[in-house]
């Protein structure tokens, strides 16, 4: 019953003054819980964050580049590494000794085409002499002064000669090219010496090890898993209509959670944003949003105090275009 009616009623005597008061504040009442509620359906889409995600951190899987023995391993797990360090050493022993042999190989070639040398040096003195004898005699021939006998030796002297110079000039190609040979194989092994250091590629946090010191790996193994946690991705879900508002270089806001229950918000910037759809991930996905369609985007986070860790939830609101304008 309306206000007035029930004014109307208490003044013909039809109820009696507590009914008629305690009809008046009840519609009171209710009339201020529907303006609550009005209120609050308004004001909460305000409240709601653009997305959801998780915190991540780029990883690297560092792994043995030569096969051998482990003679250290320095990553641990939740340590710290600067970028460079050794985090490994595989045992040279073996290269070493094959470099050692290639050397001794490379010298006994260098003796080779020197003697070559040396020979090609007579054998062109001699086939001068035998140049001069064979055009000696073919004069005295064509004076009748020595036999066709005597030129035919000649010229086959001279002709060998200059057979054994190609042959030794062959052997000296042979000799320089076993020479080239040992150098390349020299530096294959010179190189894998080099590479049986691990050098930590990052400046970053050691979130995994795969291997420890004294194990025998194999080339292209994985050793650990690290990440710099300097600066964190969130990673989280936009619906197709916000995807206009989500550009390169936006600024965003991205509350965690703090210590004792409190909300902490940091500054970051939109990343990446993903160029198709896919499904809601099922870590963040409800019920009602399996068939819903979104686009993945990061969002670059500052970690400068290490308070924000890997598979740490996040909201994330988009700081509206005017307001990044100005």
């Amino acid at each position: 019953m309306p206000n007035a009616d029930y004014t109307a009623a208490w003044l013909r005597g039809c109820v009696s003054a507590r009914d008629a008061a305690t009809q008046l504040r009840s519609h009171a009442a209710g009339v201020l819980l529907r303006i609550a509620l009005v209120s609050v359906a308004a004001c909460a889409p305000k409240d709601q964050p653009d997305a959801y995600g998780t915190m991540e951190a780029p990883a690297v899987v560092v792994g043995a580049e030569v096969g051998g023995r482990l003679i250290a391993f320095a990553p641990v797990e939740g340590d710290r590494l600067p970028a460079g360090a050794t985090a490994a050493v595989v045992d040279t022993t073996p290269l070493v000794l094959q470099l050692r042999q290639i050397a001794a190989q490379r010298a006994g070639g260098e003796a080779r085409t020197s003697e070559v040398t040396k020979q090609i040096g007579v054998l062109q003195v001699q086939r001068e002499i035998a140049r001069r004898a064979y055009e000696r005699t073919r004069r005295l021939y064509d004076q009748q002064a020595a036999t066709a006998q005597q030129l035919d030796q000649t010229e086959r002297d001279y002709r060998v000669l200059g057979e054994q110079i190609a042959a030794a000039r062959s052997q000296h190609t042979t000799a320089g090219q076993d020479v080239a040979s040992t150098d390349a194989r020299a530096a294959m092994l010179r190189d894998q010496i080099r590479r049986s250091r691990v050098a930590n590629p990052v400046n970053g946090t050691v979130l995994a090890t795969y291997a420890k010191a004294g194990e025998v790996v194999q080339p292209g193994q994985p050793l650990y898993r690290v990440a710099s946690l300097d600066t964190m991705e969130l990673r989280a879900y936009v619906a197709e209509s916000q995807l206009a508002q989500v550009r390169l270089g936006r600024s965003a806001t991205v509350t965690v959670d703090a210590a004792g229950g409190a909300r902490r918000a940091l500054s970051g910037t939109v990343s990446w944003v993903a160029s198709e759809a896919e499904f809601t991930p099922t870590p963040i996905q409800t019920r009602d949003e399996r068939t819903s369609l979104v686009y993945a985007v990061k969002i670059r986070v500052p970690n400068a105090d290490g308070a924000l860790k890997i598979g740490m939830p996040a909201d994330v609101r988009f700081v509206p275009l005017a307001t990044a304008a100005r």
